[in-house]
């Protein structure tokens, strides 16, 4: 029986020119790194916001001038990687591991901090979700959450609506991490069950465009539900927190008040987008036999046995300790349970957890995050966000929705770089006092939100967000094991999707839910007051 994967033609070229691209990175980072001069504007920076003092008090630079040549090596890092990620010049986790060793022998953090941005707890959450979605697959449970949720569709597009809208609402309270790493086999398995049905003389035609569809509308669809309220994710928290630094606190339903209008609709926002742009390269456009062979296997497996028990029990376990757990306990020590229950309760076996586990996204991830505390730590996401706000200025884009415009964009750019949490601690400190002092009603809520919103569009680099980390590093054929998705595709499908995201929320946000509830009287003025007096906290 053959189980070759064909890739659709034009999947050559350029872009499968490893050398080059190879060649290209290492260019780019050379000439941005150490030929270019040091903007005077980025020594400024360096310097008066005491990143050159944190550095010089390091021991990894003796001058501003020194610090500030040291954060251009960094703004020469971030090219490079971008090329390394999307084109695979090198495997994508050997570019997340190639992050600490430029940290670590150029001497861009000091080496201790290095291992600890390489190994917190964000690095220990994404290991522990990746073998939950091991575990899941291998008890079979997923076939069972496919039953429970799709079942009852039928045809194509009535799957792919009902998917997107309830994983951009399910998104919006709890993780989505946890959501991408139960569903991502479960549309493996719709997946395969559809293209077998498709395949009468046993020999499986695989269909690489549906099986990309499928896991790129799972993740744009969590990825979306984050602006739906505080519960999506921790930028949201952060965001809020700002606030009440200027007395201007904001409750968990206001939030949902003005954001979870807009989920739903970002959800069928997602679906067209899929719908209209990638379903004509699709070649099984019936997702039934799919649904009904996955019901089908799931009424033969009868009740749920002893270890489906277990691993649901372990779910709904580590969920609530995420929720209840709050920051004493973070992720990671909790997600680290799925690595130790299904070995201790002789549910899974440790050799398939560790073989299951996609260390090529767990490395990229892990650099992901090295890569980010470099551009906070060193003043260059700083120095990048005062350049853009500077160029908002001059173009006249100071206040109201133009100014909402411009933070929104700029953000949506930066999270496809950094966590959204890390945006939103580098921005909101920022456009917050930027907001106030425009005098607008609205603000500083109007422009928090603007800069938290677009947060949760990391849809065009896999280094973006866990979801992407995860779709690509679960999305496997159930037979061959080959990846579905290549980290081009994360630029091929989800860059436009990022544009219209933005635009939706331009449309449904600061001409709809900020202009029908309005804000409440007095806010600009209390926060005018807390700035002035310079008590922020």
């Amino acid at each position: 029986m053959s189980h070759g994967v064909e890739e659709p033609s034009g999947g050559g070229g350029i872009l499968s020119n490893k050398l080059f691209w190879l060649g290209v990175g290492i260019a780019t980072f050379v000439i941005i790194g150490f030929l270019l001069p040091t903007p005077q504007s980025l020594i400024d920076i360096v310097r008066d916001n005491g990143f050159a003092k944190q550095m010089m008090d390091w021991g990894i630079a003796h001058d501003a001038q020194e610090a500030a040549d040291k954060t251009m090596i960094v703004l020469g890092i971030i090219p490079m990687a971008i090329i390394f990620f999307a084109t695979e010049a090198i495997p994508i986790g050997l570019t997340g591991i190639l992050m600490p060793i430029l940290a670590y022998f150029l001497e861009l953090l000091p080496r201790k901090m290095i291992g600890k941005t390489f190994a917190g707890d964000a690095p220990m959450f994404l290991l522990g979700v990746l073998a939950m979605g091991v575990v899941v697959v291998d008890v079979g449970l997923h076939k069972r959450l496919a039953t429970w949720i799709l079942g009852w569709t039928r045809g194509f597009l009535m799957p792919v609506f009902v998917l997107c809208i309830s994983m951009a609402i399910i998104g919006s309270f709890i993780s989505a991490h946890a959501m991408c790493a139960f569903m991502t086999p479960v549309m493996m398995a719709v997946y395969f069950g559809a293209v077998a049905a498709n395949s009468p003389t046993g020999e499986i035609k695989h269909d690489p465009a549906l099986a990309k569809f499928l896991l790129f509308a799972l993740c744009f669809s969590l990825n979306v539900g984050g602006v739906g309220s505080p519960a999506a994710g921790g930028r949201n928290v952060i965001m809020m927190g700002f606030w009440s630094g200027y007395d201007v606190p904001m409750d968990f339903f206001t939030w949902m008040k003005y954001g979870f209008p807009m989920v739903p609709i970002l959800g069928l926002v997602v679906a067209l987008y899929m719908v209209l742009f990638f379903s004509k390269r699709i070649q099984v456009k019936n997702l039934t036999p799919g649904l009904d062979a996955i019901k089908d296997e799931t009424s033969k497996m009868g009740r749920m046995k002893y270890q489906e028990y277990v691993t649901l029990g372990m779910l709904i376990l580590i969920l609530a300790l995420w929720i209840l757990g709050g920051e004493e306990l973070g992720l990671g020590g909790p997600a680290l349970l799925a690595l130790l229950i299904p070995v201790l309760f002789r549910v899974t076996e440790w050799r398939k957890i560790l073989g299951g586990i996609s260390w090529d996204a767990w490395f990229m991830y892990c650099g992901a995050l090295t890569l980010g505390a470099l551009l906070k730590d060193s003043g260059a996401a700083l120095w990048l966000a005062q350049t853009v706000l500077k160029i908002l200025s001059y173009v006249g884009i100071t206040q109201g929705v133009g100014l909402w415009v411009g933070l929104s964009t700029f953000s949506g750019i930066m999270t496809n770089f950094m966590s959204d949490a890390g945006t939103t601690a580098l921005l909101g400190p920022i456009v917050i006092p930027m907001g106030i002092m425009t005098g607008h009603v609205a603000e500083p809520w109007a422009s928090g939100m603007a800069v938290a919103f677009a947060t949760s569009f990391a849809h065009f680099l896999i280094v973006g967000t866990p979801n992407n980390a995860i779709v690509y590093g679960l999305g496997t054929y159930p037979d061959t094991g080959e990846r579905a998705i290549h980290p081009m595709d994360f630029l091929k499908y989800g860059f436009l999707l990022w544009v219209i995201s933005l635009v939706a929320v331009w449309i449904l946000a600061f001409f709809g839910t900020f202009q029908l509830f309005g804000f409440p009287e007095g806010i600009q003025d209390t926060a005018q007051q807390v700035l002035q007096s310079g008590a922020a906290k």
